[in-house]
């Protein structure tokens, strides 16, 4: 071995036999609730009963409005005690084919440690979806009605928490119960809903379906006493995608049955990006994520700002004493290293 080289090492087979006995090992047995401490207050475990598995309809026109809304968070500046971001804010209406969008940005600081700052942005984007939704519900075409099916739709993304903090505004479902428009909650992932033995709920529920598009519900009956407005359900709207998402239906719409709620989803679920996804949230999602020319517009415009006010000197410093991980992977603008989440 050369001097000044370090030989390189692999996985060893104990490496790979952990693996699979760790593997086996959940599979088998779950896991316990006390191994996420920190989930244990929101998390919901049931056994799965397929009894209460559905069959949806596979709708192929439908005469309605789907609107739907997503916010987007990006980092323009951060330290270790504070953070500069642009939240940009973005709305679908999905009739047939016809599709309209636009957006909303606003720039947005945070002050205090990386969980206070994820809570602080966590409540101002749900307060900027909430906003946005209910504007939009004062304007558009929402009048066009099915015979069968409930035809105005608005389409959050998330659970249906609403009131207090870090949940969606209480006045939106109010204005959707008083408009009779179907208010549902998605989620693109749900890792606090379990079996009995805290695996994967959705996963297990899936092997049990006997149908290629279905409903499982309710997983939970709505409670708003602990802020929760909607029955939770899982739904599977594809028969050519294995995805099952979760998806709660409001409370005041306990009158309907679910299968005739739901099934209208299928229209707009078929689309080749994001199949088994409704369209219209796929949509809200991409027109929320601003491009690296605005981000850096808006990074220029925040360090002229800063520098007239005389701040940049303090400021930089504060950046520099938590951006060596950045300096490693070659990154000077945080936004360009930012995962899913990682925005605080």
């Amino acid at each position: 071995m050369k001097k000044g080289f370090l030989s390189m090492t692999s996985i060893t087979d104990n490496d790979l036999a952990d693996m699979e006995n760790k593997l086996t090992h959940y599979i088998q047995n779950g896991i316990s609730s006390d191994s996420n401490d920190f989930l244990g207050e929101h998390l919901i475990s049931i056994t799965p009963d397929a009894s209460l598995i559905r069959p949806l309809e596979r709708i192929a026109d439908f005469c309605g409005t789907f609107v739907a809304v997503d916010c987007s968070t990006r980092t323009l500046k951060r330290a270790n005690n504070w953070g500069i971001y642009l939240m940009r804010t973005a709305h679908v209406f999905v009739k047939g084919r016809e599709v309209e969008w636009n957006y909303q940005e606003r720039l947005f600081t945070a002050v205090g440690d990386t969980k206070t700052r994820a809570n602080f942005l966590k409540d101002y984007r749900l307060e900027l979806e909430s906003e946005l939704a209910l504007n939009l519900l004062k304007s558009g075409d929402m009048e066009c009605r099915n015979e069968y099916y409930p035809a105005n739709y608005v389409l959050l993304d998330g659970a249906a928490y609403f009131g207090g903090r870090r949940n969606f505004r209480l006045s939106l479902y109010e204005k959707c119960e008083k408009m009779g428009i179907v208010l549902l909650a998605l989620s693109k992932n749900s890792p606090l809903l379990r079996d009995e033995k805290g695996r994967d709920l959705i996963a297990k529920t899936s092997l049990l379906s006997p149908y290629d598009i279905w409903t499982y519900h309710p997983v939970r009956t709505a409670d708003k006493g602990k802020h929760l407005f909607g029955d939770i359900s899982l739904v599977k709207l594809s028969e050519g995608s294995r995805r099952v998402f979760r998806c709660d239906i409001m409370e005041y719409l306990k009158g309907r049955k679910v299968e005739e709620i739901l099934s209208p989803l299928t229209a707009v679920s078929e689309d080749a990006r994001c199949l088994g996804y409704p369209v219209p949230l796929y949509l809200a999602h991409e027109f929320s994520g601003p491009s690296d020319t605005a981000l850096l517009h808006y990074y220029d415009v925040v360090e002229d700002r800063l520098r007239e006010a005389g701040l940049s000197k303090t400021l930089h410093l504060e950046e520099q004493s938590c951006s060596f991980v950045d300096e490693l992977h070659g990154v000077q603008y945080a936004f360009r290293r930012e995962g899913i989440e990682d925005y605080v």
